[in-house]
């Protein structure tokens, strides 16, 4: 007999994959099937995403998934990054390539974006913390600028949307990655018909929204005769990485944290009401779409970007340090300065390392010079920081947080999960590490009836995968 599986798809800024998930024992297991790297590309001017090759990619995955025996592929999911998608014409031919939110384009418009409305009142509507990528100012671009997309223009689909599209041939707007760009109404929870009025927008021109769990189609008989599969279903999950990541976290209170650990941290709560007050305005705290109705309160913070920047120049002298090599040199240090890791300065350095011993010498009066004190400033940095982002959470939500828990790639890094538990004297929970292909999933299940609710899909959850505890 052939056992029920799904796929996940998850896009992520430098590789994408496909994960198959089956239940085996009420315990969901894991396999991936293909991965490849995802490199965007420079043309003219222009920083974008190499749409035709992720999606021949994609096709390539689903073809190694055809070819397995004794399984039955029910429903396919698709997960990406926030905030980019690209436009089809009257006829549904793509009409533009997906612009990488990296771009520096939308930087020439925005004293006359701002011109139709104010800082304040796009975030009183919205409640989306002000990033330059947002798509708000991405589509603003669009109609100031192309001719092409004021004229031919028809359909913008985020870029899971556009996947879909090219899978099942239907057109729509999945709600959380059309929240996270923006261009919604928060409390109302639709395309805010205020916003695009303001900036002379067509509205017209956006999907109907779909929430996570919604079969949105089947597979196209071209798609079907490429990848030798059948009437597979497609189904809209969380459409944006986190909030698959998220819904794959399993939450047991509204006491709770996530931490979405990897280059960078995304750090919130999970609510059932957007937080709009000019507290939550002042610390720049977003207000993005959750599966079934929740709303993710969170707040993108730095994370192993740092470890990452320090390895990279370390090698390139070429001292072959592995991360674990890094983390033993900083269990060795006695040293216990920190940086400010929501300092600017470390966004973008061109040597990671220089800027660590600047700042500790401009702050601290040191000069650091030691693989694991240098590290160590950054992880103390990290630590310093997510209790300062955590704090805020308390105060703007009058909830008294006992437990942080951590998701993703970074929790592989078990000196950063103590480092969270011992600053921020909280309870620190790890795992699992595919959050965001798991709750893909999970609305998968959902959608085909498998699972009745996230609820009973984050038990499976925390059946299914290893859960490490770190305290104080």
């Amino acid at each position: 007999m052939s056992k029920k599986a799904y796929i996940a798809i998850d896009l992520g800024a430098s590789s994408g994959r496909l994960i198959l998930g089956s239940m085996e024992e009420n315990q969901l297991k894991l396999e991936e099937i293909h991965r490849f790297p995802n490199e965007p590309v420079y043309l003219g001017d222009t920083f974008y995403w190499d749409f035709m090759r992720i999606f021949h990619e994609i096709k390539q995955g689903l073809k190694k998934a055809a070819k397995l025996s004794d399984i039955e592929i029910t429903s396919i999911g698709i997960d990406t990054w926030g905030v980019d998608g690209a436009w089809l014409d009257k006829k549904g031919k793509l009409l533009t390539n997906p612009v990488h939110y990296r771009d520096h384009r939308t930087s020439e418009i925005m004293e006359d974006f701002y011109s139709k409305i104010t800082d304040s009142k796009l975030y009183d509507i919205t409640g989306i913390q002000k990033m330059s990528f947002n798509t708000v100012y991405q589509l603003y671009h669009d109609f100031k600028t192309s001719e092409t997309v004021r004229t031919l223009g028809d359909k913008w689909l985020f870029m899971p949307d556009l996947i879909a599209y090219f899978l099942t041939g239907a057109t729509f707007n999945e709600y959380t990655i059309a929240s996270t760009g923006a261009l919604l109404d928060a409390a109302g929870r639709e395309y805010s018909k205020e916003l695009f009025e303001a900036l002379e927008m067509p509205i017209d021109k956006m999907q109907k929204l779909v929430m996570p769990g919604t079969v949105v189609g089947t597979l196209t008989d071209l798609i079907k005769k490429e990848t030798g599969l059948g009437d597979v279903k497609v189904v809209a999950v969380g459409s944006h990485d986190t909030a698959s990541a998220v819904a794959g976290s399993p939450l047991e209170s509204e006491n709770e944290v996530y931490l979405c650990c990897g280059t960078w941290c995304l750090m919130g709560m999970e609510l059932r009401e957007p937080i709009l007050n000019a507290k939550s305005k002042e610390f720049n705290i977003t207000n993005e779409g959750g599966v079934e109705g929740t709303i993710r309160y969170l707040k993108n913070i730095n994370g192993l970007w740092f470890l990452q920047q320090l390895r990279k120049v370390w090698n390139e002298r070429g001292l072959n340090l592995s991360f674990p090599d890094i983390i033993a040199a900083v269990k060795n240090s006695n040293s216990e300065y920190a940086v400010d890791a929501k300092d600017e300065r470390f966004m973008a350095p061109l040597d990671m390392e220089k800027e660590i011993i600047a700042y500790c010498k401009e702050t601290y009066g040191v000069t650091l010079s030691e693989v694991g004190d240098i590290a160590k400033a950054a992880y103390n940095g990290l630590g310093i920081l997510y209790k300062e982002v955590l704090e805020a959470f308390e105060e703007l939500t009058g909830k008294n947080i006992n437990v942080i828990r951590m998701v993703g790639g970074g929790i592989q890094d078990q000196y950063l999960c103590q480092k969270v538990a011992d600053i921020t004297g909280k309870k620190v929970v790890a795992g699992p590490i595919e959050a965001s292909c798991i709750g893909n999933m999970l609305m998968q299940m959902k959608a085909l009836g498998d699972i009745s609710s996230l609820e009973e899909g984050r038990k499976i959850v925390k059946d299914s995968f290893e859960q490490k505890e770190y305290r104080q």
